[in-house]
């Protein structure tokens, strides 16, 4: 096997095998467990800088196994995956180093981070899958590998949760596998393919290519919390604080949104998924989803599940805009994917930090709280503006695309539906940062111990993605922006 060949499961194996090795790593070996979180993170980090320099200069990276049935496992680095891979990459880094300090001192680490690397491992092998069966079999273990995140704490709550969540994604993943192996009786080995693969079918399988894309996007909009199955999300809630971040910004829901995007771009292909009068109803469940999130939101006391019922809105912001059909809206869906997930995690960083230092978790408690912790206020404030839109920051340029992809598509009703949703996320952030920022705290916060706000490993993190949003919005005119790297993903899909 080549080196090219090799690079993407290098770097699925960077996070898979120190998953491994940290099962085995006693509890008291902090220092060792900290070394292979660290190190596996910056490994996987240098491959993907490698291989997307190697794509600008026209290297094809593929790996293949043999499966069973003449079927292959196929791992492969395209523009899209690369867009995925490189968010999941750079933000598992900061997760990491969120986690090593927020689980400081607390029991079972050696299980909580054997997971946390098997589940992105999982992610990768999901975004570098290069056909349907291997993302299927990467997104089922995703489901598996991120169930004991979710019930960590062992508590009645969190195993509750953990059900809950077990019952609707693998229920999602039995409907998956019922249009993955529709597809394959039809047509074989079905690789994602620039334009799709699925057109010779057209004259004769009408119906079931319907019925198959129903299926498939049935099954992934479970992770992608899309309307009405999305009751796992906000659940899930009872989390860690690096889980929720894993869970919302990294993992499990882009992963159901990025599967989405593959099957209308890579499978269909998105001019035939159009002729099938599929994407209609698919940007109707996409907009009533982004209202109802934003809403439901808007209604929630405690600040994880606010941010929950945010990330159910803001995730479908990415399936209208590949359902929308046109050339900007599919940059401002794809390019939401990386703005989507800085903003996001760097507000659940926030609610750890509040949680951690000063034990604030309602949203009514939230006065005077910018004079107690400012660096960490300042980050949340970044992250929620750019969640409702406001310039520079990267939420704008999503939106902005957006907006006017699905005009200049002539569909005016989306464009109401953004500007509903906009004004909803205004509602439910602004009286936050007010209240941090210019009231006076109604009780006395707990006093610092002997540090400016909180430990740096938690701090540091939280500032560094609050930095990377607000870059990604000021530098977003540059070619290697996340914007740049969408419009080549969206040109490629939209050539004549």
């Amino acid at each position: 096997m080549t080196l090219d060949a090799s690079l993407p499961l290098l770097v699925l194996m960077s996070s898979l095998v120190a998953g491994v090795l940290i099962f085995f790593v006693p509890e008291r070996r902090h220092t060792l467990r900290t070394t292979l979180n660290i190190a596996a993170a910056v490994v996987k980090l240098v491959l993907v800088g490698v291989i997307v320099f190697g794509v600008y200069a026209g290297h094809t990276y593929e790996t293949r196994f043999p499966f069973l049935l003449g079927a292959e496992l196929v791992l492969r680095a395209d523009s899209f995956s690369l867009l995925f891979v490189s968010l999941s990459a750079v933000l598992w880094l900061a997760t990491t180093v969120y986690a090593i300090g927020y689980l400081e001192g607390s029991p079972h680490r050696s299980r909580f981070f054997g997971f946390f690397s098997v589940c992105v491992a999982s992610t990768m092998g999901i975004a570098l899958a290069g056909n349907l069966l291997t993302f299927f079999v990467f997104y089922e273990l995703l489901t598996i590998s991120t169930y004991p995140l979710v019930v960590h704490n062992g508590t009645p709550e969190a195993l509750d949760a953990g059900d809950m969540y077990l019952r609707y994604t693998l229920a999602g993943g039995a409907v998956l596998l019922a249009g993955v192996a529709t597809l394959y009786a039809l047509a074989g080995n079905v690789d994602f393919t620039e334009g799709g693969c699925l057109l010779p079918l057209a004259t004769t399988h009408r119906t079931t290519l319907v019925a198959a894309f129903t299926l498939l996007v049935g099954g992934l909009a479970v992770k992608a919390a899309l309307f009405p199955l999305h009751r796992w999300l906000p659940a899930a809630m009872v989390a860690p604080a690096p889980v929720s971040a894993l869970l919302h910004a990294v993992a499990v829901v882009k992963a159901g949104a990025f599967g989405i995007t593959r099957v209308v771009y890579d499978v269909y292909g998105v001019r035939f998924a159009h002729e099938l009068g599929v994407m209609r109803p698919l940007a109707f469940v996409a907009a009533v989803t982004i209202l109802y999130g934003s809403t439901a939101a808007l209604l929630q006391h405690d600040l994880k599940r606010r941010l929950a019922y945010s990330t159910v809105s803001q995730i479908a912001y990415i399936v209208l805009g590949v359902a929308a059909f046109g050339t900007l809206s599919t940059v401002g869906g794809i390019v939401h994917i990386v703005h989507q997930g800085l903003m996001k995690v760097t507000l659940f960083f926030c609610a750890g930090n509040l949680a951690e230092e000063i034990r604030v978790h309602d949203v009514r408690s939230l006065h005077g709280v910018g004079r107690r912790m400012p660096i960490t206020m300042g980050a949340f404030t970044v992250a929620a503006l750019g969640m409702i839109g406001v310039p520079p920051i990267a939420g704008f340029v999503s939106k902005w695309y957006l907006g006017i992809g699905v005009l200049q598509a002539g569909e005016a009703w989306y464009a109401v539906v953004l500007l509903a949703s906009s004004l909803l996320n205004a509602a439910y952030f602004l009286p936050l940062i007010h209240d941090a920022w210019f009231t006076e705290a109604k009780a006395a916060f707990p006093e610092r111990s002997g540090r400016a706000e909180i430990r740096p490993s938690l701090l540091a993190p939280t500032l560094a993605t609050a930095l990377l949003a607000l870059m990604a919005g000021v530098f977003a005119g540059t070619p290697w922006s996340p914007l740049g790297w969408a419009r080549l993903i969206a040109a490629r899909e939209f050539r004549p």
